[in-house]
């Protein structure tokens, strides 16, 4: 049996148990490595995801990464790129990436037609990425290799409104706006300065 993009033993033996390899055969089939038409125009509307990541002994994080439509952006037949913005500091998924590239992404439409994509890579974090230069906020960029894209089924995701953008995104010609937490006493003598950025 050649090696599975998506399964392992554990997976196996729980499809066994409940009668649904024949099923979660046919999905993996379904898997691809290279993006669609359609996973590039969902994928680039995308005004948010989550990013699973892992350290070097295994320890899971999961972060929500927001931004306007085309932040994430589809950068060649199997790679995708996103843009790294000032936040609090901890690095929790870029430091995991720098010690442990394996990642997930989950992109998810709670809006409209309910939709979700995910796509399994290894990760990248670049400090001089040419995107840089046409990246409103960005510190640094992050790419993506893919090994699976796959969809998932629907079925629970709730309806939502989305009422209007943060108004800490970055946007061109615009100072950014800080978050309020940054001077809370807890914090104010320990806030890292924002890197220099394209605006």
């Amino acid at each position: 049996m050649s090696e599975s993009l998506l399964f392992h033993d554990g997976n196996y033996a729980l499809q066994d148990a409940f009668g649904s390899r024949a099923i979660a055969s046919r999905l993996e089939s379904m898997t691809r490595t290279a993006f669609s038409a359609a996973d590039k125009e969902f994928i680039e509307s995308a005004t948010y995801f989550f990013l699973a990541s892992s350290d070097g002994r295994g320890q899971p994080d999961c972060s929500f990464k927001g931004g306007p439509p085309g932040f994430v952006r589809i950068t060649g037949p199997s790679e995708l790129a996103f843009p790294d913005y000032d936040g609090n500091g901890m690095f929790k998924s870029l430091g995991n990436i720098a010690v442990n590239p394996s990642v997930g992404m989950l992109f998810i439409n709670l809006h409209d037609q309910p939709r979700r994509l995910r796509v399994n890579g290894v990760a990248t974090i670049q400090r001089d990425d040419p995107l840089l230069l046409t990246t409103v906020g960005a510190q640094m960029v992050v790419r993506l290799a893919a090994r699976a894209i796959f969809p998932n089924c629907p079925r629970y995701i709730p309806k939502m409104q989305i009422v209007e953008p943060s108004p800490y995104i970055p946007r061109w010609g615009e100072a950014p706006v800080e978050p309020e937490w940054k001077g809370f006493d807890e914090f104010k003598d320990v806030v890292h300065p924002r890197q220099p950025t394209p605006r």
